[in-house]
C-alpha cells in the first residue's frame, strides 16, 4: 500500500519560499508518478507539478515552482519560489501507477483521476 507523507508548508510572506517534501512508502512497480496539487477554499484541485519515476521527466505548471527528487530517500519536493498570496492553498502530493509516457505533454495534462494515493496535506499560507 503506497503511503505519502507531505510536509514543509507554513506561513510565508508574499516573496518567500518553501520548499515541500512527500514522503512516498510502500511503492513496489516502476513507472510511477508522482504529483503535487493543491486545492484552495472553494476552488477545485490543480495539479502544479508532476515527476515521472523512470526518467526523471517533469513538468511545472508554475515557472516559480520546480519538482525534484531524492530516490535515496524515496522523497519527492516541491520548490517554491517567490511566493504570491493567491498560492495558498493545502498542497497535496499524489501517486500514479503505470505512467509509460513521460513526455512533457503527457507529464503536464494527468488528471485527478491518474492518481490514486494521496497524502493527508499540508498547509501553505502565503500572507504579510
Amino acid at each position: 500500500q503506497v503511503q505519502l507523507v507531505e510536509s514543509g508548508g507554513g506561513l510565508v510572506q508574499p516573496g518567500g519560499s518553501l520548499r515541500l517534501s512527500c514522503a512516498a512508502s510502500g511503492i513496489t512497480a516502476d513507472y510511477y508518478a508522482i504529483g503535487w496539487f493543491r486545492q484552495a477554499p472553494g476552488k477545485e484541485y490543480e495539479m502544479v507539478s508532476s515527476i515521472s519515476s523512470s526518467d526523471g521527466s517533469t513538468c511545472n505548471m508554475e515557472d516559480r515552482f520546480t519538482i525534484s527528487r531524492d530516490n535515496a530517500k524515496n522523497t519527492v519536493y516541491l520548490q517554491m519560489t517567490s511566493l504570491k498570496p493567491e498560492d495558498t492553498a493545502l498542497y497535496y502530493c499524489a501517486h500514479a501507477r503505470d505512467v509509460f509516457d513521460t513526455t512533457w505533454q503527457a507529464m503536464c495534462h494527468m488528471s485527478l483521476n491518474d492518481f490514486h494515493s494521496w497524502g493527508q496535506g499540508t498547509q501553505v499560507t502565503v500572507s504579510s
